[in-house]
């Protein structure tokens, strides 16, 4: 589990719920390399916010197994060309919008599985924060460049990767894979996504620090 000085949590549970505080949709991203903590922060934040916000991630919008072994792309999986970058923009305009008497279905991401499930994640009209995390919203690439413009505020996750990396092998194993090939698929896939991630922090709104 990522770790936070708990002040500094409250800071953040704070600065969500005043961008909420009008009452009117707000999108909050939260950004990062593979490992860094996103989830764990945006799980806490939805916690904390009584009911006023929905967490929607970008990885509901991985392509199927199938799909990417189609394209030739199961080996690089997680990288922005395995994502369909155009629907998770799509559904962020409609969640933006927040159609009066409309709840919108966004996908989840099944990690046992490790395939996308559709219509799992309800996100009613009347809330008025939705958090998405993942590791390309402040990529300014491609379809990813529709990203940024539609969300209000956009943080950065950071964490040292002599943690960052070892929590990574870890994760993978815990899912299913050996720990040689989880080493591996660190090492080949992963940290290339890291790298790529990173060039974006100088664009987030506030950078977070885990440990």
């Amino acid at each position: 589990m990522r770790r936070m000085d708990a002040r500094e949590l409250e800071r953040l549970v704070e600065r969500a719920r005043r961008l909420a505080g009008d009452g009117r949709r707000r999108l909050l991203g939260i950004a990062g390399p593979p490992g860094a903590g996103k989830s764990t922060l945006a799980e806490r934040l939805a916690a904390r916010l009584d009911g006023r916000a929905v967490l929607v991630p970008m990885d509901g919008f991985h392509l199927a197994q199938a799909e990417l072994e189609r394209l030739g792309r199961a080996g690089r999986k997680g990288a922005p060309d395995t994502f369909d970058a155009a629907g998770y923009t799509a559904l962020l305009g409609r969640l933006r919008a927040a159609e009066p008497g409309t709840t919108v279905y966004a996908p989840a991401f099944d990690r046992a599985l490790e395939e996308p499930v559709a219509g799992a994640i309800p996100v009613p009209p009347d809330v008025p924060l939705v958090i998405t995390e993942g590791n390309y919203l402040l990529h300014d690439e491609g379809p990813w460049a529709a990203v940024r413009p539609l969300l209000d505020e956009v943080w950065y996750v950071d964490l040292d990767d002599r943690r960052r990396v070892p929590r990574l092998v870890a994760r993978h194993i815990r899912f299913g894979k050996e720990p040689d090939h989880a080493a591996r698929w660190v090492a080949d896939s992963d940290e290339a996504n890291a790298r790529l991630v990173a060039r974006g922090r100088d664009r987030a709104d506030l950078v977070v620090r885990m440990s």
